[in-house]
């Protein structure tokens, strides 16, 4: 056999069998009959209008079909029977009509619905979470002239490192918890804070002097494990409500005096209920199930974001220390940098959908590296200069920061602790050895950090398989 047998109804099989069964017998009867009416052709007439109609009202769902049966199901599934496609279309069965309409319109292959974006970012919560992390700096606005002047500068930094460090670590190893359940994360959650504040508090009263001061210190360390475990869980907007009393005080030191009870009584009351929210968020997340069969982490995974936080504020700290507005300028740009790790999360996607070369790729990502960073630290330029800090400094320490934050995102966390904890000690250096402020340490350490986290970051995020 020279070619594949064709299997439509009415094919040339029947036509062969028509021939084998006619006789002598059978050719007198047709021709003793009455002369039936001729056929009339699918390509002529009446019935070629009707299936261009057809054709013109099917075009849409014939156009992207790859063969004709495709077209036969689709009739079939429209209704049509055999008594139609004959006495209207003029065609002999199902197939030799959708062959037609087949013919009739081109083909066409649409490109499918654009997903939606998995990261499209919260914006709300973003902002929020910005606000935030720097209305807490109005507690110290208020409560400051009441600390002693020697050693409490230096007992609450050694504290705040601690906490920071210490919060880092526990978000992340409470995240992982998250797998298994809420109730899983909550009791990581209530076992870690209230420890990582002890451990803040006894490293920061040893170094207080006064009794004030190490209160001071334990308020600082209950509050922050508080806030840590309100953030883990969500619940943000039970975090802004508990600090109203301190934003509202701290503001109107614009244009009114408090005095001393205001000063201390009401970042006292923030204080509590912040903790009282996190007791209750804890005790909320017993309602939910928890996820059977999730092995536990060890807690190795979570030592270098520990490690990073206390390099973030080891840098902050010195930052600080030369232009004190600088920190509340970093503190505040925290919810648009966390607004855009998810805008890169999504423009990478995207890429990864319109690109068809690795090296396009490539291209592409870097590409939206670069305009993330543009856009997170151009209005940082204008801040800086706003608040007379040093430009350079601050807008490579908060690169630093962000690419750091970049590739924890992506699972990457001990080249940004290293490389952290590298530019925070070499900085770090110059203020022991009594360097006087304004040094070039600060700059050049996180310059040299934003180059190699930089090329960390093209190598790993660069991959398409990072995205997948």
């Amino acid at each position: 056999m020279s070619g594949p047998m064709s299997l439509e109804p009415g094919g040339a099989e029947q036509d062969t069998l028509a021939l084998r069964l006619a006789d002598d017998r059978t050719l007198a009867l047709r021709l003793a009959g009455p002369c039936p009416p001729g056929p009339v052709l699918p390509g002529h007439g009446a019935r070629a209008d009707a299936v261009d109609g057809l054709a013109a009202a099917l075009a849409e769902r014939i156009a992207p079909a790859v063969h004709p049966y495709e077209v036969a199901a689709l009739l079939e599934s429209e209704g049509l029977t055999g008594d139609v496609i004959r006495e209207k279309y003029g065609h002999t069965d199902l197939f030799s009509l959708a062959t037609a309409l087949y013919r009739r319109v081109p083909r066409t292959f649409p490109e499918p619905p654009r997903p939606t974006d998995p990261w499209r970012p919260d914006h709300l919560r973003c902002a929020l979470r910005g606000l935030l992390f720097a209305l807490p700096g109005l507690a110290y606005a208020l409560a400051g002239r009441l600390l002693p002047p020697d050693g409490a500068v230096r007992a609450l930094v050694v504290a705040g490192l601690i906490s920071w460090a210490w919060n880092q670590a526990l978000g992340h190893r409470a995240y992982l918890r998250l797998a298994a359940g809420r109730p899983e994360a909550g009791r990581t959650l209530a076992k870690g804070a209230p420890l990582g504040a002890a451990t803040a508090v006894t490293a920061g009263a040893a170094l207080s002097g006064s009794a004030v001061t190490a209160l001071a210190v334990t308020a600082q360390s209950a509050y922050l494990a508080a806030a840590g475990v309100l953030l883990v869980l969500g619940r943000e907007r039970l975090l802004l409500a508990v600090l109203v009393p301190v934003t509202a005080c701290g503001t109107s030191l614009l244009w009114w005096e408090p005095g001393n009870v205001l000063r201390a009584g009401l970042p006292l009351l923030s204080l509590l209920g912040a903790v009282a929210a996190a007791v209750w968020a804890l005790r909320a997340t017993r309602a939910v199930p928890t996820a059977p069969g999730t092995a536990r982490p060890g807690l190795w995974p979570s030592l270098p974001y520990g490690l990073f936080g206390l390099a973030a504020g080891s840098l902050v700290f010195l930052a600080g220390r030369d232009h004190p507005w600088a920190v509340i300028v970093l503190t505040l740009s925290m919810g648009p940098a966390e607004w855009l790790l998810y805008r890169y999360r999504g423009l990478s996607v995207a890429a990864l959908r319109s690109t068809r070369t690795l090296g396009g790729f490539r291209a592409r990502s870097a590409a939206v590296l670069a305009g993330c960073l543009l856009v997170y630290l151009g209005p940082l330029l204008p801040a800086a200069l706003l608040v007379d800090a040093e430009p350079a400094t601050l807008l490579l320490l908060a690169a630093t920061l962000w690419i750091s934050l970049l590739l924890q995102a992506f699972g990457t966390a001990w080249p940004p602790a290293a490389v952290g904890l590298t530019a925070a000690a070499f900085s770090g250096t110059g203020m022991l050895t009594g360097a006087p402020p304004g040094t070039a340490a600060l700059p050049l350490s996180c310059a040299a950090a934003v180059l190699c986290l930089t090329a960390v970051t093209l190598r790993r995020l660069g991959r398409p398989t990072a995205h997948g």
